[in-house]
């Protein structure tokens, strides 16, 4: 089992996460020098975590009322595509460990059901040797239309169940 279980899906995850750098790295030199970008999708979430942090540090120095100046736009663009980089690493990081998840969820729910059939072909193998077993006991015993039921358990009265003649009645006594 060990040299069939090489983990190739952890290996192809870890090669994703690997080559998202430099994606993220590519992404953020175009998010700087494209104008659509810049305006659209790096300043506004930029300016909103500035917005955050000034505000938190604010309110840990004690500072309530002060206002918070936005960046300036070079600044921002910066922050805006640092941000927009570590989304993209975070984003592959979670997507790669869902994919683990749903792969190992996948395993489980196969484990289960081929151990549901197992036994159910168990089972059915026991039923067909309770049958084969009243079978014989049945004509064991004469086939005097006495069957056996397994499902009875053993006769009252005996250790090892019905003993053979026993469905004929009394044994025969001496004759006076």
């Amino acid at each position: 089992m060990v040299a069939g279980a090489f983990p190739i899906a952890k290996l192809l995850t870890l090669g994703a996460r690997q080559l998202s750098r430099p994606l993220a790295a590519r992404i953020k030199a175009g998010a700087r020098a494209s104008p659509f970008f810049r305006a659209y999708i790096c300043l506004p979430p930029a300016q909103l975590y500035h917005w955050v942090e000034m505000r938190a540090k604010m309110r840990i120095m004690g500072f309530r009322g002060a206002a918070v100046k936005p960046l300036n736009e070079e600044a921002a663009a910066e922050l805006g595509a640092e941000l927009l980089g570590e989304a993209i690493v975070f984003g592959v990081g979670g997507l790669c460990i869902y994919l683990e998840y749903a792969r190992q969820a996948g395993q489980a729910r196969r484990r289960e059901e081929e151990q549901a059939a197992a036994l159910r072909e168990m089972a059915a193998g026991l039923e067909r040797m309770r049958a084969e077993l009243d079978e014989l006991k049945a004509a064991a015993s004469g086939g005097g239309g006495a069957e056996v039921s397994s499902a009875h358990g053993p006769a009252p009265g005996s250790a090892h169940g019905p003993t053979p003649g026993a469905a004929h009645g009394p044994a025969p006594g001496p004759a006076h």
